[in-house]
């Protein structure tokens, strides 16, 4: 089947994104609490997503973001244009110097290994971004004249702050009055929503934005916290089965008959690094599950979701077919998965190749 998403056809960018994009400080084999070194990358759940879009499957890509002006802002900035995303329209913000008025994020993350399970420890409070308003970027521009054939972003973002809530409504409506596509990943964080009013307030906003949007991700506990769905599944609402998935995307699609795609990652954590690893994609009534990847093996599983939502909408981009596009998530989520730090080391020859089936034999 092919859908029909109004793709705009004359626009500058094919993607979009708005959130915050934080540094990424890796122990690399060791722990957080011991290291003596870490290894840095960037990294941001709706930044990753334009990232991908842009480095392995050659799509153009800019960010809605903004960064206190100092030396780690302008290192967030030079990593940005290293992954070929354009940098035009970063706000920059004016700091104090020692980040009482605004600072950058920091994201500390170790890769977990085993029985030992990956762990974050985010310093990320009062940052530029969170500080932004919709004014402070030129949407009519960026919308209107530039143009721009789909906007990503997500609940990581809209949780940051009270402010972070008002401007990703504010964008969601000008880029939808201007005829761009909308996907966002519900990716619910009771930690970041405790702070400006916990589940309710993620309800209420998650619920004013759900109208606008035409491809929505998220898995059991997203769609449970963000928008109230009460599905019950194999353990309740901790560990759904495929069938209780495939329930709650229908009950989401009644609910809001917007969304023309909603899609989930399917991950059965069997230790850090060996995770079986799927995904399922609902559009006009048809549920599509991608190839499983059972046994996989995980060096860093973080961005793995992004990495599977940015190929899930390269697919939709450019075939319109919900099956062809679920697979190209799944393989570019496990390919992301096989290196080190949030965003993909992969290209689209290599991910077309594990969507055929081919094996990890030596390329020469």
């Amino acid at each position: 089947m092919a859908l029909n998403l109004n793709l705009k056809k004359d626009a500058m960018w094919d993607i979009v994104s708005l959130g915050e994009i934080m540094l990424r400080l890796d122990p690399g084999d060791g722990r957080i609490r011991t290291a003596r070194e870490f290894k840095v990358w960037e990294g941001g759940g709706e930044y990753n997503v334009a990232r991908g879009l842009r480095k392995c499957f050659g799509m153009k890509a800019t960010v809605l973001t903004a960064f206190a002006d100092n030396e780690v802002g302008r290192l967030l900035e030079d990593f940005i244009c290293q992954g070929g995303v354009d940098t035009s329209h970063i706000v920059w913000k004016k700091t104090d110097g020692i980040g009482r008025t605004c600072r950058n994020g920091l994201n500390f993350t170790e890769r977990g290994f085993g029985v030992r399970g990956s762990i974050g420890c985010s310093d990320r409070a009062n940052t530029a971004i969170s500080q932004t308003a919709a004014s402070d970027f030129d949407l009519e521009k960026i919308f209107k004249e530039e143009g721009v054939r789909w906007l990503h972003t997500g609940g990581i973002y809209a949780a940051l702050s009270e402010k972070s809530c008002e401007t990703v409504i504010e964008v969601i409506k000008t880029a939808k009055k201007y005829g761009t596509v909308i996907s966002y990943d519900l990716n619910y964080r009771p930690s970041m929503w405790s702070a400006i009013g916990g589940i309710e307030k993620a309800r209420e906003v998650n619920r004013e934005i759900a109208p606008y949007v035409d491809v929505m991700i998220g898995n059991e506990e997203d769609f449970t916290a963000c928008l109230g769905f009460e599905i019950e599944g194999n353990d309740g609402l901790k560990k759904l089965s495929t069938d209780g998935y495939k329930k709650m995307m229908s009950v989401a699609a009644a609910e809001y008959p917007n969304f023309k795609v909603i899609a989930t990652t399917l991950r059965t954590v069997k230790t850090a690094s060996i995770n079986d690893w799927s995904a399922l994609c609902y559009a006009d009534g048809e549920i599509f599950q991608s190839k499983e990847y059972r046994e996989l093996e995980v060096f860093d599983r973080i961005g793995g979701g992004d990495s599977f939502a940015s190929g899930l909408v390269f697919g939709l981009m450019t075939t319109g077919d919900p099956e062809t596009a679920v697979n190209y998530g799944a393989a570019h989520g496990a390919l992301a998965m096989t290196t080190p730090g949030d965003t993909s080391m992969a290209n689209r020859k290599e991910v077309e190749a594990l969507m055929g089936g081919a094996g990890a034999r030596v390329v020469r």
